[in-house]
C-alpha cells in the first residue's frame, strides 16, 4: 500500500459517519485539538449530532447526505462498520477517507473476516460457513457440539447467533438460516476474554493500548479490566498479533481485536472492529492518551501518542437499566468518573453511558461492582 501521507491540520474540518456515542468522544477529542466537526446520521440531535459544529440528518445510505458530508469536510472517518458499501465507495473516490472501503468491507461479514485473519497469520476458532439445513446438519458433524451459530452480517451484543448443544437444537437455529450465509464455530472453553486497541497512522506509524479483560454480562460488555490480568508474555504475544492485523491489512485509524484465551494460554482472535470500541472507553481516564485522541491523530496524519497507563481501574457500562443503580449511588463517583451519551431513551440493554473506577483495589472494586449491579 502506498501511504497517502497527508497531514490534515487543526483549523480543519472532520466528518463522522454515524451519530452515536463513539462519535461523540470522536469530535470532543478532534475539538479539543483544535479541528471542527461534521457528523451524519439519522437520528437528529444525535450523541455525536450534539458536540458537533455541522450536523447532516440522513440516512446512511443516501448519496445525497452523503455529498452533503463530503462538501464540508477535508477528511472523513466512521463510528461503526455497517455502513452502505457503496455510499462509503463514492467516498473514497470523491474525497479524502484514509481508512479505505476494504478493511471495513471484510469485518461487515463474519466468513470474510475469518478469512482474513487467517491470511495475516493469526488463529480463530475452528468454524464451517452454512447456508442450509443440510449443511449444518453437515458441519455439527465436523464441528462437533456444543457449538455456536453465528450471522455473517449484522450480528452484535449476542444478537444473531445461537448455542447447539444438542441436534436437535439446529431447529430453533433455523430462524438464522433464514436470515442468510452463517458461520458454525466450535464452542471454545476459554478462560477469558480479552481485547487489544491498535492504531495505524496514515504514514505507517502503530502504537497498541495496553491489553484489556473483559467481562460480558447477557453477552454483552460489562466490565473491562486494566490491566489484564494475564502473564506479560500473553499480553505481549495478544499485542503482536493486533500490530500483524494491522500490518497485513492495511490498517489506518484504529482497530478494536477481540480474543479467547484459554487455560493453556492459547489465543484465538473472536472479533474485529475497524474503528474505537467499547473496550477502549477505559483510555479516556486510564491512559496518557485516548483511543479517540488517537483515532483522530492517525487519520489526520498526525504524529501518535502515549498509550502508556497512567492508573489501573475497572471500566463499567452502563444500560437503560442499570442508570437506576447510579441514582440511588452517587457515592460511588468519589471513586470514578461518569461518562453518560445523551441518548433521549433509555431502553433495556441499550448502553447510556459507562463509569471508570480510578484504583488499584481491583477485585475489591469488582466486588463492590457486581453486589451494586446483581451480578453473581
Amino acid at each position: 500500500m502506498i501511504y497517502l501521507n497527508r497531514q490534515i491540520s487543526p483549523g480543519s474540518t472532520i466528518g463522522i459517519i454515524g451519530g452515536g456515542q463513539l462519535g461523540r468522544f470522536m469530535a470532543i477529542a478532534a475539538k479539543n485539538m483544535g479541528y471542527n466537526v461534521a457528523v451524519l446520521d439519522p437520528t437528529p440531535d444525535s450523541p455525536c449530532g450534539q458536540v458537533s459544529d455541522i450536523e447532516i440528518t440522513s440516512p446512511f445510505h443516501d448519496l445525497e447526505g452523503i455529498k452533503r458530508l463530503a462538501d464540508v469536510s477535508d477528511v472523513i472517518t466512521y463510528e461503526f462498520e455497517n455502513i452502505d458499501y457503496e455510499a462509503l465507495r463514492w467516498i473514497e473516490k470523491n474525497t479524502y477517507l484514509p481508512q479505505g472501503s476494504q478493511l471495513l468491507l471484510q469485518t461487515q461479514d463474519r466468513k470474510t473476516e475469518k478469512q482474513a485473519i487467517t491470511n495475516a497469520g493469526c488463529r480463530v476458532v475452528p468454524y464451517q460457513v452454512v447456508r442450509s439445513q443440510e449443511e449444518l446438519t453437515a458441519a455439527i458433524q465436523k464441528i462437533g457440539l456444543p457449538s455456536v451459530l453465528k450471522t455473517c452480517r449484522g450480528g452484535y451484543d449476542g444478537k444473531g447467533q445461537y448455542v447447539l448443544k444438542t441436534i436437535e437444537d439446529q431447529v430453533n437455529a433455523q430462524d438464522l438460516l433464514k436470515s442468510g450465509e452463517c458461520v458454525l464455530e466450535k464452542w471454545l472453553p476459554f478462560d477469558k476474554e480479552i481485547s487489544v486497541i491498535v492504531t495505524r497512522s496514515s504514514n505507517g506509524e502503530t502504537k497498541t493500548f495496553p491489553v484489556a479483560e473483559n467481562i460480558h454480562r447477557n453477552n454483552i460488555l460489562y466490565q473491562s479490566i486494566l490491566p489484564a490480568r494475564i502473564q506479560t508474555e500473553v499480553a505481549e504475544e495478544a499485542e503482536q498479533m493486533a500490530i500483524q492485523l494491522a500490518n497485513k491489512m492495511d490498517l489506518v485509524g484504529t482497530l478494536a481485536v477481540e480474543m479467547f484465551l484459554t487455560k493453556e494460554n492459547e489465543i484465538f482472535i473472536n472479533e474485529l472492529a475497524p474503528r474505537p470500541h467499547n473496550s477502549g472507553h477505559y483510555s479516556l481516564d486510564l491512559s496518557i492518551t485516548s483511543q479517540f485522541e488517537q483515532h483522530v491523530r492517525a487519520v489526520c496524519g498526525l504524529p501518535l501518542g502515549s498509550t502508556a497507563l497512567l492508573q489501573t481501574g475497572v471500566m463499567v457500562n452502563l444500560l437503560g437499566q442499570d442508570l437506576n443503580i447510579l441514582e440511588e449511588n452517587f457515592s460511588l463517583l468519589k471513586d470514578a468518573k461518569l461518562y453518560l451519551y445523551g441518548k433521549k431513551e433509555a431502553k433495556t440493554n441499550r448502553k447510556m453511558g459507562h463509569m471508570t473506577f480510578l484504583t488499584e483495589a481491583i477485585e475489591q472494586t469488582e466486588k463492590k461492582i457486581n453486589e451494586l449491579f446483581g451480578v453473581n
